[in-house]
C-alpha cells in the first residue's frame, strides 16, 4: 500500500461552498475534501501544530459540511422520535442531543446532534450521510404533517480550553453560562447566530451556528479578533484529538454493519417510551443478544503512520481476520500509533496482542480502551475562562 500524499481537489460548481469558506482560503486553508455535498476546510498549517493549538489554546475550524436538516411542522416532534432511538421526550427547546439515526435492521446510518429550536421546529446537524433525503423518503408515507429541508447554515467550531475567553470577548460573559449539550441564540452584526456547548474536538468548545452566509467573512475575522489574545489560530480541529478521545466518525469507525450496542453507544437506545421509531424492533432484539462484534482501541507498535486511508485487516496470532482498523493516528502526547477498530467480541479482550496491516507492512498491536486522553468537553467554563486571564 502507498499513501496518495500531495492529492488534490479540484473546485466545481456542483459541491457547495459554505459562508466561511472565502475566508478559510485566505487564512490559507488549501486542503479540503467533501462532505455532504460541500467542501470542508481541513488543515491550514500541520496536523501536529494543530494538535497542540486545540489542546493548548484554542483552533477555529470552518466546518461547513456539516449541514443543518431542518424539521418543522406540526408533527415535528413525532417525526423527528420516528427517526431516531433516542427519547426526544426529553428534549427541551434550548437543548441539544447527541442521537443515532438507525436503519430497519439496527445498523447506524448517522449521529447527528438534535438542536430542539423551537415546540415544532428542529435541526439535525448531519454527519457526511443523507439524512435529507432519508427524512424526506419517510415522510412521504408517514401520514405526519412536516416539512423537511436543509437550512443554509454553516457551522464554525470553537475549540480549546482558551474557547470561552474568545466567546465572552465576541459576545459578552453570560455566553460562559451555557450549559453542555444546550444552545442560545446571541445577536450579531444584522443576525442571530445559534451558538452550542458541543464539538468534535474532546476538548471544550463551541460551535456557531451562521444562517446569513453574507456574514461570513465578518464573523471569521470577529472570531480571529477576539481571540488574539488566546493566540488563536485557524486549524482543523483535530483527527488525532477525537481519536485520542474515542469520538466516532459516523461511516468509518461505525456504519450500518454495526448496531448501537457493539460499538459503545447502546446508551443512545432508549426503550422507555412506547413511540415507534425505525428500527426499533431489531434493536430491541439485539440489545439482549450477546454482542457478535466490538469497537476497540489500538496500540501500534514502530514508528508514525501515516492515517489510513481505507479499512485494514486486524488478525489474531493464527494469521485469521478477526476484525478492521477503522481509524489511525499519530498520538503526539503519547508518542505512540493509537486506532480504532471493530473486531469479533471474542479476540476483544484488553491487551491481546494482535496483527495489523498497514502502509509498511503487518505490525504488531495491543488491544486497550477507545478512550486514550480524557475528554474535556463538560469541564466549567467559568473556571477555564479564569484560567485562561491569569
Amino acid at each position: 500500500m502507498i499513501p496518495h500524499t500531495g492529492a488534490r481537489i479540484a473546485f466545481q460548481p456542483r459541491i457547495r461552498k459554505g459562508a466561511f469558506f472565502e475566508a478559510a482560503w485566505r487564512h490559507g486553508c488549501r486542503n479540503f475534501s467533501v462532505y455532504n455535498r460541500t467542501y470542508i476546510s481541513g488543515s491550514f498549517s500541520d496536523p501536529e501544530s494543530e494538535y497542540w493549538q486545540v489542546v493548548n489554546d484554542v483552533a477555529l475550524w470552518p466546518a461547513m459540511g456539516e449541514r443543518q436538516v431542518e424539521i418543522s411542522g406540526p408533527d415535528a416532534s413525532r417525526f423527528v422520535q420516528f427517526l431516531t432511538p433516542r427519547n426526544m421526550d426529553k428534549c427541551a427547546i434550548g437543548q441539544c442531543k447527541y442521537a443515532l439515526i438507525t436503519s430497519p435492521s439496527g445498523g447506524v446510518f448517522s449521529d447527528p446532534i438534535i438542536l430542539r429550536l423551537e415546540p415544532d421546529r428542529y435541526w439535525l446537524s448531519t454527519s457526511d450521510w443523507d439524512l435529507e433525503h432519508w427524512t424526506l423518503g419517510l415522510s412521504v408515507n408517514s401520514g405526519m404533517h412536516v416539512s423537511i429541508r436543509e437550512a443554509n447554515v454553516s457551522v464554525i467550531q470553537v475549540q480549546g480550553p482558551k474557547s470561552p475567553v474568545l466567546m465572552a470577548n465576541l459576545l459578552g460573559e453570560a455566553i460562559l453560562d451555557l450549559k453542555y449539550y444546550w444552545w442560545t441564540s446571541v445577536p450579531f452584526a444584522n443576525t442571530e447566530l445559534i451558538v452550542s456547548r458541543t464539538g468534535w474536538s474532546g476538548e471544550f468548545g463551541y460551535e456557531i451556528y451562521l444562517q446569513d452566509a453574507s456574514l461570513g467573512d465578518e464573523l471569521f475575522e470577529a472570531l480571529m479578533a477576539a481571540g488574539k489574545s488566546s493566540n488563536v489560530a485557524p486549524g482543523s480541529v483535530n483527527q488525532t484529538r477525537r481519536i485520542e478521545s474515542g469520538i466516532l466518525s459516523a461511516g468509518v469507525d461505525v456504519t450500518s454493519q454495526e448496531t448501537p450496542f457493539e460499538v459503545g453507544l447502546g446508551r443512545l437506545v432508549e426503550l422507555d417510551h412506547d413511540a415507534p421509531f425505525v428500527g426499533r424492533e431489531a434493536l430491541a432484539r439485539a440489545k439482549d443478544q450477546p454482542l457478535s462484534k466490538k469497537l476497540i482501541g489500538l496500540k501500534i507498535d514502530g514508528k508514525r503512520l501515516a492515517p489510513n486511508e481505507d479499512p485494514w485487516r486486524i488478525t489474531n496470532a493464527a494469521d485469521q481476520q478477526i476484525g478492521r482498523l477503522t481509524s489511525c493516528t499519530w498520538s503526539p502526547r503519547l508518542e505512540g500509533n493509537i486506532a480504532l477498530g471493530v473486531i469479533k467480541s471474542g479476540a476483544a479482550e484488553l491487551d491481546t496482542r494482535v496483527r495489523v496491516e498497514t502502509w509498511d507492512g503487518s505490525r504488531d498491536g495491543t488491544i486497550s480502551k477507545t478512550l486514550f486522553i480524557p475528554k474535556r468537553q463538560a469541564e466549567d467554563p467559568h473556571a477555564l475562562y479564569q484560567q485562561s486571564k491569569i
